[in-house]
């Protein structure tokens, strides 16, 4: 199947799965190009889809590069929006404020401070997502459960930065009662934090879900989705 008949069939899945858990409202697709070229982003793009991701800053400035490329050249390539999803290093973020509409995966005040002087040197806002590990799992990044409202009130006091909500990765390969556990729990956490009322902190953005696990997440909640090689092959 083409990309675009790709795209209709993993929204023709979220349908199925708002459905089936009694959802109402809307979950993003966001095409993960991870293992992608500009040409097959430029495919998606002109298929509808606007939300793209990067695990890493470099890909994510190359493939920058290659659509200003394509656009000087004449090729009409659509207004798109660019997460970062991968794990983001302090020095790497000077590359990519003003440039990408989310980072997904924020998970200490440190980089948070970096986003935030960097941001408003800019004179831009960047929106963020607070990353937990909630399947406990050493090779992940993300914090503790218990240490996500703590780190998420802490960003918010800073300039130029908004907290949209809350990332979570599931284990690569983990069957459906691992899977469910995982994002139940990171939904409760979310629901909490923004039953609370805090200060400058409006959780809008659960981003969990990927090509593999997607249909589950939504079903336990998430309205945002990470999707790669069900898209791109």
């Amino acid at each position: 199947m083409s990309i675009a008949d790709n795209i209709r069939e993993i929204k023709a899945e979220v349908q199925d799965a708002l459905r089936a858990s009694g959802r109402t409202g809307d979950v993003t697709l966001v095409a993960v190009t991870k293992y992608s070229g500009a040409e097959e982003v430029l495919e998606a793009a002109l298929a509808g889809q606007t939300e793209f991701a990067e695990n890493r800053v470099q890909m994510l400035m190359e493939k920058l590069n290659a659509l200003d490329e394509m656009r000087a050249s004449g090729i009409e390539v659509p207004e798109i929006n660019w997460h970062l999803i991968g794990h983001l290093q302090t020095n790497k973020v000077k590359y990519i404020i003003g440039r990408v509409k989310l980072i997904h995966s924020v998970d200490s005040l440190k980089l948070a401070q970096e986003i935030s002087s960097r941001s408003v040197k800019a004179g831009v806002v960047t929106r963020i997502l607070i990353e937990v590990n909630v399947s406990g799992e050493e090779s992940k990044s993300g914090v503790r459960p218990e240490e996500a409202e703590a780190l998420a009130v802490s960003c918010a006091a800073l300039p130029g930065i908004i907290v949209d909500g809350l990332m979570t990765m599931a284990p690569k390969d983990a069957e459906l009662p691992v899977l469910e556990e995982i994002f139940s729990k990171t939904r409760k956490l979310f629901v909490d934090i923004n039953n609370k009322n805090l200060y400058n902190l409006s959780m809008t953005t659960l981003s969990m879900g990927m090509s593999a696990d997607f249909v589950t997440a939504v079903k336990c909640g998430s309205n945002m989705i990470r999707v790669g090689h069900r898209i791109f092959g």
